[in-house]
């Protein structure tokens, strides 16, 4: 499903633009929409990205009053006229309010460290519906297409500009039992298939690893084509955060490179992955 550019993240990218353009001005949001005679509501879910549809109008209005001409101009109406189309995950719009797997097809790099389950890119129908139906959080009826969705992500690995994987998980996702130990041994096989993905590294850290940086639980970085800033993900239960703040960036680049240098390399890494497969098939 990934193609071309992802309106969801263009739309971020300009409503971040239209802030800046704001701020470097030293105007107020109440300022700006006084004299557009706009709300300060319909300004600020703007400047949010809580739009569906930019109006090519409103940018327009607002690049007049900041004085913005030439190039910078025609960008950043480009980039509305862009930021108005569907993304390819439309009909999924609805189970990923953050636009994750339109960060992800816009990304180039994607690190991420799991402390308690597979990395959702990396997991087979069954672990997915495992987890999703685990507890009674998700409705019966909405496991399905949960499932689809997360399977369709994976198609971002095969684009031919899609994202490189750095996956590093816990020892402990591999032990974890979820729902059977054939669901287990499965996932682990399927595991082990995806390490030979050409855009995929998967490390694993071991149990005798001991402490790191990383404990306090998992996250994904995900970095963008020059000058575009990072981003950190973080899921929760509930919501997904995305973080653009430069330190917080920075803070995670260096805890993920804590962890990455107590993995195993990826030759061990498989080794143990198959050996705990193995586990699971004795139980199955």
């Amino acid at each position: 499903m990934a193609g071309g550019h992802s309106p969801g993240v263009r739309r971020r990218r300009l409503s971040a633009a239209l802030r800046k353009l704001r701020v470097d001005r030293g105007m107020s949001a109440a300022s700006v929409a006084e004299k557009l005679k706009w709300s300060t509501g319909k300004l600020t879910r703007s400047e949010r990205n809580e739009w569906r549809f930019p109006k090519r109008t409103d940018v327009e209005a607002l690049l007049d009053l900041y004085g913005v001409e030439g190039d910078d101009r025609a960008h950043l109406l480009s980039l509305t006229e862009e930021a108005r189309g569907r993304s390819d995950w439309h009909e999924y719009a609805d189970l990923f309010p953050g636009a994750l797997p339109d960060l992800e097809a816009e990304a180039v790099r994607i690190r991420s460290y799991e402390a308690l389950a597979i990395p959702g890119l990396l997991q087979t129908p069954g672990y997915a519906a495992a987890i999703f139906e685990s507890g009674g959080v998700v409705p019966p009826e909405d496991t399905q297409r949960k499932v689809e969705s997360r399977m369709a992500r994976r198609s971002v690995l095969d684009a031919p500009k899609g994202p490189q994987l750095i996956s590093v998980i816990d020892e402990a996702v591999l032990r974890r039992a979820v729902r059977s130990p054939e669901v287990m041994a499965e996932q682990l096989r399927f595991l082990q298939g995806m390490a030979s993905h050409y855009k995929v590294t998967l490390l694993v850290v071991p149990f005798d690893a001991g402490a790191h940086t990383a404990m306090d639980g998992a996250f994904s970085l995900l970095e963008f084509p020059n000058p575009e800033p990072g981003i950190v993900s973080i899921s929760t239960g509930v919501e997904s955060l995305y973080v653009e703040d430069e330190a917080y960036v920075d803070r995670h680049r260096l805890i993920f490179d804590g962890v990455h240098n107590l993995a195993l390399d990826p030759r061990k890494s498989l080794d143990l992955i198959e050996s705990i497969a193995a586990e699971h098939d004795k139980r199955a």
